[in-house]
């Protein structure tokens, strides 16, 4: 698809509901390219996979998680992973549409370090994941154990991953075409969910009882 070097935060908004995404070819990159694969990689809400050894992890109560209070924070170890689809016009976009309620980051922490996480957008009842990170071993898997409880609970129905790869098709993720996903996307763009929660400071990792086996 076509480059671009301008574009603004309600350019991504729309981006998102058209069933395409922006990515570059690195941070250093100054313009980006929008993405619509044939495929699309998405997890089922009601389908996360967790394995014993991350249960195990999770039932310890050594670690802790947060929602939106180191956005920034976790948006910048995104980027400095070594490969990064991530650059400057983006991060000053996803900043703004943060400060706007549209972008959401998860927080894990262990003995008050921040070693695990995410980002993400949220429209409708769609949460499009933007990329992750570990500091520790599983820490990006915690971010997306304590991410989905809260999304079940908001009652989200699409979770999705842009691309299926080996890693997350063991935490439940499936490939779709491109079609299907513009499908679901146009039931889930326009229900009215909220992130947000009351208490929205932090929260207990804890492992989530089965639910039904619906395909969302």
């Amino acid at each position: 698809m076509k480059d671009i070097y301008e574009f603004s935060a309600n350019d991504l908004l729309l981006g998102y509901t058209m069933g395409v995404f922006p990515m570059a070819k690195n941070s250093d990159d100054d313009k980006v390219t929008w993405v619509r694969p044939e495929l699309r990689g998405i997890i089922p809400i009601n389908n996360l996979h967790i394995s014993r050894s991350l249960k195990r992890k999770i039932n310890s109560n050594n670690y802790s998680c947060s929602f939106n209070t180191s956005f920034l924070q976790v948006l910048n170890l995104c980027r400095t992973r070594k490969e990064t689809w991530i650059n400057g016009n983006l991060v000053d976009k996803y900043l703004e549409l943060h400060n706007r309620r549209f972008a959401q980051s998860v927080e894990i922490w262990y003995e008050d370090k921040l070693i695990g996480g995410l980002f993400g957008i949220t429209i409708g009842a769609c949460f499009f994941a933007e990329s992750m990170f570990s500091k520790k071993t599983d820490g990006s898997k915690l971010a997306m154990v304590a991410l989905f409880n809260r999304l079940k609970t908001c009652g989200y129905k699409l979770f999705d991953t842009q691309f299926y790869t080996p890693h997350l098709g063991r935490m439940g993720a499936i490939e779709i075409s491109q079609s299907e996903y513009e499908k679901i996307l146009k039931t889930c763009i326009h229900e009215s969910v909220t992130f947000f929660e009351q208490n929205d400071n932090s929260d207990h990792l804890y492992v989530p009882k089965p639910l039904s086996n619906s395909r969302l």
